[in-house]
């Protein structure tokens, strides 16, 4: 018995699998936690933007332009009802401008799954309820103002997201396949294969970005349309942002090619993309995955700076570059500084995933605690 006990005691424990050791890590990360929870509300959010805006984007009226943000009043005479203000224009003939003042009188209910604006829902589901708005779908609010068109600049932002979030995916994820495949042939071929691909590598990385960004996006066609415009945009800003991760993946090539299970794989007659992708690559995916979490802010801030330069995405299309573009002038910074919410996202957004991107790549450190 006391043989059997002490066979046991020394039995060690089950080994954790990559994966599960690399969860144990960032859960203890707590700003990378939060940058989870935030990257996955905000992508959650794209897939239902229409039901979340309150307006359809391209809603107008040039009698709320610059219309004000209007706050949520929960209770009314003591009772829970909530509304909102709307508000009355008071012009100054002396000085020549206009200011809004609340209405006590004009009252908006407000309610939850309500109808308003027609749309469809990812373009294929016709519906017409939307998770908050007024009670009466004739009447109109603006929760973060309008811009000088009387658009819903709330609306337009959470649309925005749409473009602005998955334009980043499209990015990272060209970068990915060249990154991986070209610095894995580096660093698996070495020698002149190494020494051809560096120097590519190299001459890329010295290129000025923002000049060749323009310099690609003024050879689109102005006449192209929204859609391929925007899968054009994504291939431009891919162009340089697989440099990096190919020579992450060179480098970890050419530290595992002499290990014993590689060349196993070898004198058991493996193909060389076999020995790439199944042997070596699934030995840092969890160091790919923090690299590419951290190149998707870098995508999203350079779509939007390219939008917002103008030579970017360009009207009809929506995104948080185009929208910042309403800022452009001083009148507008200073008579509605509400359309600075777009940046202001676009700051929360990339904060969220450079704290997760940052939790990644401390989880996936094999020296880290």
């Amino acid at each position: 018995m006391v043989a059997i006990d002490a066979l046991s005691a020394d039995v060690a424990p089950p080994a954790q699998s990559p994966a599960s050791a690399v969860w144990r890590r960032f859960r203890r990360h707590r700003l990378g936690l939060a940058g989870l929870w935030i990257t996955v509300l905000l992508y959650v959010a794209t897939i239902f933007v229409e039901i979340l805006s309150p307006q359809a984007p391209d809603a107008y009226s040039t009698r709320y332009a610059y219309y004000p943000p209007q706050a949520i009043h929960l209770f009314r005479d003591g009772r829970f009802e909530p509304h909102v203000l709307g508000y009355k224009v008071q012009f100054d003939y002396a000085s020549g401008t206009r200011s809004f003042v609340a209405d006590p009188r004009a009252v908006v209910p407000l309610g939850l799954w309500v109808k308003g604006d027609e749309y469809r829902w990812l373009g294929l589901i016709p519906a017409n309820r939307h998770l908050l708005g007024p009670v009466d779908p004739r009447q109109r609010v603006f929760f973060a103002g309008a811009d000088r068109l009387g658009r819903d600049v709330l609306s337009r932002t959470i649309y925005a997201a749409r473009v602005s979030m998955t334009i980043g995916l499209a990015g990272v994820a060209l970068s990915l396949v060249l990154g991986v495949a070209i610095g894995g042939i580096s660093g698996y071929a070495g020698g002149m294969t190494d020494q051809v691909i560096q120097r590519f590598i190299e001459f890329l990385q010295s290129l000025p970005s923002i000049p060749l960004w323009i310099g690609f996006a003024a050879a689109i066609p102005k006449d192209t349309p929204p859609l391929q415009t925007y899968f054009l945009i994504s291939l431009v800003l891919s162009m340089l942002g697989w440099t990096g991760l190919a020579r992450v993946v060179r480098g970890r090539f050419l530290a595992m090619k002499e290990e014993e299970f590689i060349k196993a794989a070898k004198l058991d007659g493996c193909s060389t993309m076999r020995i790439l992708f199944r042997h070596m690559l699934p030995c840092f995916y969890s160091h790919i995955i923090a690299v590419i979490t951290l190149a998707i802010p870098a995508m999203i801030l350079a779509e939007t700076s390219l939008s917002f330069l103008g030579i970017g995405l360009k009207a009809p299309v929506i995104s948080w570059g185009v929208l910042l573009q309403e800022i452009q002038n001083i009148r507008s910074m200073y008579t509605a500084p509400w359309l600075f919410l777009p940046g202001a996202v676009v700051v929360f957004a990339v904060l969220a995933l450079n704290f997760l991107g940052d939790g990644l790549r401390d989880a996936a450190d094999p020296h880290g605690s």
